[in-house]
């Protein structure tokens, strides 16, 4: 076999207390938080003088973790727009499945959160969304229509 698993999707953030909170209000756990620095930091990004703070938080079932980066040293660079479209190339999303979808809209407002479009219906299977929440990060949203 190739992999074991997907461990962790990385997100780097410029206000890690924001982050932690908007992921939190989702329902996510922390796990923990640390600082890195030293050789093999600079080894495994191929930076030099890494300093980076880490929160690693995870799904209520185990199963998905999110880690969230804050650079110190070098500083995080931007290359594209500050809140891009859905469209653009590269990763652009991380999705949760919810159970009360137009529930976690609203908890999310608070953090900073808007909505990019509407909630929408898929067929009769999903209720679905996507909202932007802190740095720009996009979020999609899934609520599975019971039958």
């Amino acid at each position: 076999m190739a992999i074991q698993r997907m461990d962790n999707v990385g997100i780097v953030v410029e206000d890690l207390d924001a982050a932690i909170a908007f992921f939190a209000e989702l329902g996510m756990e922390l796990e923990g938080r640390t600082e890195v620095e030293g050789l093999f930091a600079d080894q495994c990004t191929g930076l030099d003088g890494v300093r980076c703070a880490i929160a690693m938080l995870r799904t209520p079932d185990g199963h998905g973790r999110l880690e969230l980066a804050k650079y110190r040293s070098p500083a995080a660079t931007g290359v594209g727009p500050r809140n891009p479209p859905h469209n653009i190339l590269g990763t652009h999303r991380v999705m949760f499945a919810v159970d009360d979808i137009e529930d976690t809209v609203a908890r999310l407002r608070p953090h900073g959160s808007e909505l990019l479009g509407e909630i929408a219906r898929f067929e009769d299977s999903y209720l679905l969304c996507y909202v932007r929440g802190p740095e720009g990060i996009i979020v999609g949203l899934a609520e599975e229509l019971r039958r």
